[in-house]
Formats: structure tokens, C-alpha cells, sequence
């Protein structure tokens, strides 16, 4: 028999896994010493949001998107090694969604983190505070957007070319 060991991880992880719980701890006695109702309604409030507004919303899109994909999958032209309005395989289905999945992520990140500058509520603050103009980042945001999408379709594109040119001759 084995000797028993639990399944903690390495001690590096382990230190670093108590470094970050000590800094969350810090922040949250730093941000709870001021005004701890407020953030504390914060908290609950994005939670809520988050779990009844925001999750069945792209809960919704990510199925549409599946569907979307399994239903392009359909098609009549027969290629190499399917049957003619054979779908895709499941797997298949789920990593062409990854192709859309990722950069909307992404994208939908980068809103959520910039979007009071990018909707222009805070330009006078953010001016004020930096002299910098708070203009180009609707724009920056949506050139970002582009370029993850547009890229993601690139490799998309790369990827199905390289598995068509792998596959055997159909006899």
C-alpha cells in the first residue's frame, strides 16, 4: 500500500494560496472600515444582478449560439467522410461555439471593466484627474473587439483547412 497523502498541492502553492487570502483579507478590512453598508449592498446587489438578470441572458445566447452552430453543421454539400445533411459530431459543434465564445468573453470583459469610460459618463473626471481625453475608447473598444473576432475567425478558418488537408481520400 500507498502512503496517504492529501491532495493540498505543492508547498509554493500552498504559501501562495495563503499569501492571497491574507491580501484579500487586508483589502476587505481597508474597504469595509469606511462605509461597510454600502459595499456590503454592492456585493449583494452585482450578486443578485449577476444570478437573475445577467446569467440567464448569456445563458440564452450561448444555447442560441450552439443551436446556431449544430444548425449550420447541416448541410447538403456531402464532404470528405460525412453523409450528405449528417451533423457534425458533438465535439466538433462545441469547439466551433469556443471560436465565438472566447472573444465575446473577452470583449464582454473589457466592457464591463471599461464601460464607464467607454459610455463617456466619467470623460469630464477622467479628464480632470489624468489631462488625457476620455474620446477613443468607444473606439479602441470596438477596434479590440474587432481584431479578437476577426482573429478568432482566422484561426477557425486555419484550423478547418489544416483538418481537411489531414483527412484521408474519400474512396
Amino acid at each position: 500500500m500507498g502512503k496517504f497523502r492529501l491532495p493540498m498541492g505543492s508547498p509554493f502553492q500552498l504559501l501562495l494560496l495563503a499569501c492571497s487570502f491574507a491580501l484579500a483579507g487586508y483589502a476587505g478590512v481597508r474597504l469595509l472600515a469606511d462605509d461597510w453598508f454600502e459595499v456590503a449592498l454592492w456585493f449583494v446587489g452585482a450578486a443578485v444582478v449577476h444570478d437573475l438578470v445577467l446569467l440567464p441572458l448569456y445563458a440564452a445566447a450561448d444555447r442560441a449560439l450552439v443551436r446556431t452552430v449544430a444548425s449550420a453543421g447541416h448541410g447538403t454539400v456531402a464532404s470528405a467522410g460525412h453523409r450528405v445533411g449528417a451533423p457534425p459530431a458533438p465535439a466538433r459543434q462545441r469547439g466551433r461555439a469556443a471560436y465565438v465564445r472566447v472573444p465575446a468573453a473577452l470583449s464582454g470583459l473589457l466592457l464591463v471593466v471599461w464601460f464607464p469610460l467607454i459610455s463617456g459618463r466619467v470623460a469630464d473626471r477622467y479628464e480632470s484627474a489624468t489631462a488625457l481625453s476620455a474620446s477613443g475608447f468607444l473606439a479602441r473598444w470596438l477596434l479590440i473587439t474587432a481584431l479578437l473576432f476577426g482573429g478568432s475567425a482566422l484561426l477557425l478558418v486555419v484550423r478547418l483547412r489544416r483538418a481537411t488537408k489531414e483527412r484521408p481520400p474519400v474512396a
